[in-house]
């Protein structure tokens, strides 16, 4: 008789340097207690992750395979092989929700094509905060995650989302490396319309968060320095 198949739980993290039962509930630290497979992006990011919530967790007991977005498809099956054998299994992202811009996605969509329980965690979503905190549309958002790095590119796609966010009343989110995010604001300020709402969520649950929706045109009055702070632009026209 075969045993039961294990679940997959989907484990969110931190989005940084914060005491993980400030913003995971205990659900969070129940699943990484009693689960020792793990699929991560960095190994050592995730013993980090592991250490903080369950200190007192057996490190040598663990056991992990890594995942991103150079990971070949063929290689996922074997990922999710201890479920066929009864036991759980956790996908833990370098940061925030699995699965929400993360390569997690794809271990999601084979453990559905085999039957196998999805286990989605309440945790910290950039994402999810930044549109709620924005006053943005709620009802209508969309996720671009990078923009071009050529600055005519990055022009162009930018008045295309500000178009877009007009004639479908829909809020557009995007990120950029945080050592370049100092560029992307001025590339924000000079390309799209004064009129324009844009949201700047920064250092999302960091004692350091810093928020702020306000026009083009005001922005342009502010000084505010975003370099190497993970950033999460929202525009609305």
């Amino acid at each position: 008789m075969k045993p039961q198949k294990g679940n997959l739980y989907l484990i969110p993290c931190t989005l940084g340097d914060t005491p993980p039962l400030e913003v995971l509930p205990l659900l969070v630290k129940k699943a990484v207690e009693h689960i020792d497979h793990y699929i991560v992006e960095h190994e050592k990011n995730a013993r980090q992750f592991i250490k903080s919530i369950v200190p007192r967790k057996s490190q040598p007991d663990l056991q992990f395979q890594l995942i991103n977005k150079f990971t070949n498809e063929g290689e996922i099956p074997q990922m999710l092989s201890p479920c066929f054998e009864g036991i759980d299994v956790g996908v833990i992202s370098d940061a925030g929700c699995p699965g929400i811009a993360d390569p997690g996605a794809a271990v999601v969509k084979e453990a559905h094509a085999n039957g196998i329980k999805v286990v989605p965690l309440v945790g910290p979503s950039s994402i999810l905060m930044a549109m709620m905190a924005s006053g943005f549309n709620g009802q209508n958002f969309a996720f671009n995650g990078y923009l071009p790095i050529d600055k005519k590119e990055r022009k162009a796609e930018l008045k295309r989302l500000e178009r877009l966010s007009y004639e479908r009343d829909q809020s557009q989110l995007f990120i950029e490396t945080p050592y370049r995010n100092n560029q992307m604001l001025e590339s924000l300020l000079v390309s799209l319309h004064k009129d324009t709402r844009l949201c700047v969520a920064c250092d999302i649950t960091l004692p350091s968060e810093y928020i702020k929706t306000t026009t083009v045109e005001h922005w342009k009055k502010i000084k505010v320095d975003l370099h190497k702070r993970p950033t999460l632009f929202v525009i609305q026209k």
